[in-house]
């Protein structure tokens, strides 16, 4: 659990989303403080660090930092124009055979994309169909590619396989930011699954006018009534047939991957997860946030110590969660 001050809270949390040009609202920073408290204070231990944070119209952010704001905000404007046409792929592909959650994630997730950022989701199957489920995936993504757009279900994990063993703010924050498009049950297990990131964000909740609940009213296809078509696709490639294309099409995408350049560290691959980060992005962003608290002067309380509080520890537990990133970290695992 977090030992700190609600000082050092501000700057843990600003200083994290500092790393993705990400200024954070009131209500935003209040989300992602490494411990509880009213969101009332906020204001006041801001005004007593100094000046070490700013504010600039709604937006608090490091000192120095003035152009994130911009960055910000034009990177919304963008995330707007994409983010209905990223929902509704993500009710496709909530459609495919044997797909039971779908989850935007990334940068557009949190309304920060870049100008040619892909469309990120996590996927949950039904067990012994995390290869074939990307399979139909990656078919829908040929079709979209037609009109621009890219998808990267680039992690995919079976009903089996809901909990992950590393636990830390990378993974934490992941599971907080992304947006549920089908599958309202099988998210509500995930969740269950990973009640850890509550010692990571405990003001870190769901509201009831939030877009995410929104999209859930209006779109979430319940877990025990699939559609008609999708349990139509499904009927072939339910017995010995399905379960030979499954190994079939697993054990030839891992022997290429095995190739790749970055295979092992952050990536996981095997009958219940498939996970491609090839790019060490977990690495890179502890790195980068150490690189900002140690830059960061000491706070009122005591020295700011990068092993304290789990808010510090990113690296702290094992590789093996494969949860995606934000910005720009959506693999093409093709």
């Amino acid at each position: 659990m977090f030992t700190g001050n609600l000082e050092r809270a501000v700057l843990e949390a600003l200083a994290y989303s500092d790393i993705f040009d990400y200024p954070l609202r009131l209500d935003e920073l209040y989300r992602y403080l490494p411990l509880h408290a009213e969101i009332a204070q906020l204001p006041f231990v801001v005004e007593s660090l100094g000046g070490q944070v700013k504010k600039r119209d709604d937006f608090y952010f490091l000192t120095g930092r003035d152009e994130i704001v911009e960055i910000r905000r034009q990177r919304e404007a963008r995330s707007q124009i994409l983010m209905p046409r990223a929902l509704k792929y993500g009710r496709v592909l909530g459609c495919l055979p044997f797909v039971r959650m779908v989850a935007l994630t990334g940068s557009l997730a949190v309304m920060n994309t870049t100008r040619n950022a892909d469309f990120d989701y996590m996927l949950i199957t039904v067990p012994g169909r995390v290869w074939t489920a990307r399979a139909f995936a990656l078919l829908f993504n040929r079709f979209t590619r037609l009109f621009g757009h890219t998808l990267c279900p680039n992690l995919i994990v079976s009903e089996t396989a809901l909990a992950w063993s590393g636990h830390d703010l990378y993974y934490a924050r992941e599971l907080c930011q992304m947006i549920p498009i089908t599958g309202i049950d099988v998210y509500q297990k995930l969740m269950k699954a990973n009640e850890w990131v509550s010692d990571f964000l405990p003001n870190s909740f769901l509201e009831s006018n939030s877009l995410l609940f929104d999209n859930l009213r209006e779109h979430t296809l319940s877990g025990t009534r699939a559609p008609a078509l999708q349990s139509f696709l499904e009927l072939p490639l339910r017995g010995k047939l399905g379960d030979r294309f499954e190994g079939w099409e697993m054990n030839r995408k891992i022997a290429r991957f095995s190739k790749q350049a970055g295979f092992g560290e952050e990536t996981v691959f095997n009958a219940e997860i498939c996970q491609g980060n090839f790019d060490h992005h977990r690495k890179w962003t502890r790195e980068a946030y150490e690189n900002r608290m140690s830059a960061l002067a000491a706070v009122p309380g005591g020295e700011i110590s990068l092993t304290q509080s789990p808010g510090t520890a990113i690296g702290a537990s094992s590789n093996d969660s494969p949860l995606p990133l934000g910005e720009g970290l959506g693999v093409r695992v093709k």
